[in-house]
């Protein structure tokens, strides 16, 4: 199997702070960003200027460290230091509640401190490691998951993703669309529909964006007309990622993905969920436990700074809908394809 070489990388630790692409200047610019404090790390999250699970993820190790940086010069003891830090990362994990992996990684540079004695210079240095080590398994696991998925993607597939699920929300690969680049990589006739993904527009302002940028070819579609490509035998399967997978493969991701589902089983199209290990939650029996982030209502009312509705309207706007188990005709992973019954295939590979 081939791994496609993207030209993209999204988040990097450099020069003691965080190195990120700014998501929400697209499609408009391309520009790198420094995020140098935790509180600028928790506002990068919350604003989305960095979005997407894994890229999230890594985010949050790299706030730790940059709180931590911070606490440094308080000269502060040990136990004060990692107390102190502790709080500061709980309050990074608040800043985005649906994505698993913010809590993941932040999870991971907490066990970290929790049982670190010695000097706290050597504890930053520790921190900052982990964090640049999840960076480059990211892409290790986002490439295993590419090449697992492009196993089952026929000859000259169209493909059809919802939201960005690709080297934009990882470190520089992709889950969905690393399962795209890696059968474009052997199969240059594979091509891709992206919906728009309303309200804030990821399919339109960053799936394509990435895709003109790579060279595979991409096809813009609004959210409403998923089902009419179905009907016409022009999509032959689905892919998308995920925000936080239960223990029984419900699956959590950008708003819209329950709608392509129940279209994609009404007309037979494959539909899979391409995500890493560590965005399945086993702590969770089903989809119902997921919290769904309910978002700013400006997102839905204004387009291009104008409001688009009659003042007074109600709104609501979940950011999420959860995917049912049974319309998910695989979950792909670094380990492998998991198949229905999910609560077994999944209790099978945390064993």
């Amino acid at each position: 199997m081939t791994n496609f070489e993207s030209k993209i990388r999204t988040i990097e630790w450099v020069n003691n702070c965080s190195r990120m692409v700014d998501q929400t200047k697209f499609p408009y610019e391309f520009n790198y960003v420094d995020i140098k404090t935790g509180d600028e790390m928790y506002d990068a999250i919350k604003t989305m200027i960095v979005r997407g699970a894994p890229a999230i993820g890594i985010a949050g190790a790299h706030g730790v460290v940059l709180y931590a940086q911070e606490l440094a010069k308080k000269g502060l003891s040990l136990n004060e230091f990692k107390s102190e830090l502790l709080k500061k990362a709980d309050y990074i994990v608040s800043s985005r509640p649906t994505a698993v992996n913010l809590y993941w990684a932040v999870e991971k540079q907490k066990e970290i401190i929790k049982s670190y004695e010695g000097d706290i210079k050597d504890l930053i240095k520790t921190l900052t490691d982990n964090g640049k080590r999840l960076e480059l398994e990211d892409i290790e696991i986002n490439k295993k998951i590419g090449d697992n998925g492009a196993q089952i993607v026929p000859k000259g597939a169209t493909i059809l993703t919802h939201c960005n699920a690709g080297a934009l929300a990882t470190v520089g690969y992709g889950t969905a669309l690393g399962v795209v680049r890696s059968a474009f990589a052997n199969d240059p006739t594979v091509k891709v529909f992206a919906d728009e993904t309303r309200p804030r527009q990821q399919g339109a302002r960053i799936t394509t964006l990435e895709l003109v940028m790579d060279g595979i070819p991409v096809t813009l579609i609004t959210d409403g007309m998923c089902s009419y490509f179905m009907k016409k035998g022009m999509i032959d399967m689905v892919c998308v990622g995920a925000d936080r997978i239960a223990a029984n493969g419900d699956a959590a991701n950008k708003i819209g993905t329950y709608t392509v589902a129940i279209a994609a089983k009404y007309h037979n199209i494959p539909f899979y969920v391409a995500a890493p290990l560590s965005t399945i939650d086993i702590s969770i029996k089903t989809g119902d436990e997921i919290v769904i982030e309910e978002r700013s209502h400006d997102e839905v009312t204004i387009i291009n700074d104008k409001k688009i509705c009659a003042d007074g309207v109600n709104i609501i706007n979940p950011g999420f809908d959860v995917t049912p188990n049974e319309l998910i005709s695989g979950i792909i992973t670094e380990k492998g394809i998991l198949r229905p019954n999910y609560t077994d295939s999944i209790a099978k590979l945390f064993k």
